[in-house]
């Protein structure tokens, strides 16, 4: 008789490393015990180089206090890992190192891992070598981000009962999932947790392309600010939102500060507002405030004015620039890309599947990602 192998079944690790590598934000967390939401980190996933040559990388980034003209290398493009090298210095520092704020022994681990739909096999097998060659996880599973998004309690989100802890976790039956993040945009329908492939969509329009945009308008309008990426990414996310009525929005800021008032969301609010920049001196931090005409008449006469403070601020006056960068979600058309906006995405994915599921995909709509932060983003979808 054959001689037959003896198997011996390992036992896996009780704690697990649950990784969304994004492009602008790693988010991650453990799962096992003991483990809380509370200890979950997001950590920006780049390597930066300030004006004084010093090199930050990824969580170190939160302890500059001077963001002026620096250079970021980030080792995610268009939602995929495509620069290792640069990768494995911000996971060695986040998680691997003695000043990791995350420490994680990856022999003792095991490894969850999201990934964006479609990603390129070459790119996948690439992953999956630096995973087991070079910091030899325990385990490891690879995930697209939207599927592990049907396991969250979804249904709650909707109305229902808050699921109990010690219920086993059941993938949603139905999902439509909006992923809006710094690169690209993905619309996924998801059943039982399992993407039908056929009708996932792209557009590659996302976060980034909405800050270089805004860079490009604030350089021609205002500041060359073509090097200042933290910065006009800083603005992005404190003074635009998505018009539910671009036609009269922009209209209302051609008639002047005086006119631009409207009605949203039962709320008037001016359009028109002055972005206060920081001198990364006693500020290192913009903010927003209401726009103030002869303040900006006397600037344009005397150049910088003092706060009360007594110190010089410099500002710039934001209109159409607010609602017209998001609006390239919606109609990327505006600066000549040949694809559909969001909500026609959307439709393009639901034709993709049968029409018996289009009430319950419609029915049961998940929007994640940095964009859906975006005030007004939700509605207008």
């Amino acid at each position: 008789m054959p001689r037959h192998s003896k198997t011996h079944d390992q036992a896996l690790p009780e704690k697990t490393l649950v990784l969304d590598n994004g492009a602008n934000t790693i988010k991650a967390g453990f799962v096992g015990s003991p483990s809380k939401f509370e200890d979950c980190q997001i950590i920006p996933n780049c390597l930066a180089r300030g004006r004084d040559k010093k090199v930050y990388v990824g969580s170190e980034l939160e302890l500059c206090k001077d963001f002026g003209e620096m250079a970021f290398r980030r080792p995610v493009e268009k939602g995929y890992i495509v620069n290792w090298e640069a990768e494995k210095a911000v996971w060695d520092h986040s998680f691997f190192s003695a000043k990791s704020i995350m420490p994680c022994n990856p022999h003792e681990s095991n490894l969850v891992l999201a990934e964006a739909p479609n990603t390129p096999t070459t790119l996948q097998i690439n992953c999956d070598q630096v995973v087991f060659e070079e910091y030899e996880f325990a385990s490891y599973s690879r995930w697209i981000g939207p599927s592990l998004n049907a396991y969250h309690d979804v249904q709650c989100l909707f109305g229902a009962v808050a699921r109990k802890p010690e219920v086993d976790v059941v993938p949603a039956e139905c999902l439509l999932v909006v992923d809006s993040g710094f690169s690209h945009s993905t619309v996924t329908p998801l059943v039982n947790g399992r993407p039908i492939q056929q009708a996932v969509r792209r557009l590659d329009v996302g976060g980034k392309m909405l800050t270089n945009y805004l860079k490009e308008l604030v350089s021609i309008r205002h500041y060359n600010l073509m090097n200042e990426d933290h910065l006009v990414n800083d603005a992005k996310e404190q003074v635009c939102f998505v018009s539910s009525d671009f036609r009269r929005d922009l209209e209302s800021t051609w008639k002047g500060a005086s006119e631009s008032r409207k009605q949203r969301d039962g709320n008037a609010e001016d359009i028109v507002v002055d972005y206060v920049l920081p001198d990364y001196n006693a500020a290192t931090k913009g903010f927003m405030r209401p726009h103030d005409p002869s303040l900006a008449a006397r600037v344009r006469k005397m150049g910088a004015m003092a706060n009360p403070g007594g110190v010089v601020e410099d500002f710039m006056t934001l209109g159409n620039e607010r609602f017209s960068v998001p609006e390239l979600l919606f109609n990327p058309g505006d600066i000549g890309m040949q694809e559909a906006g969001l909500s026609e995405t959307v439709f393009q994915s639901l034709s993709g599947l049968p029409p018996g599921l289009w009430p319950a995909m419609l029915g049961n709509i998940l929007v994640v990602g940095g964009n859906a932060l975006i005030k007004g983003f939700v509605e207008r979808l």
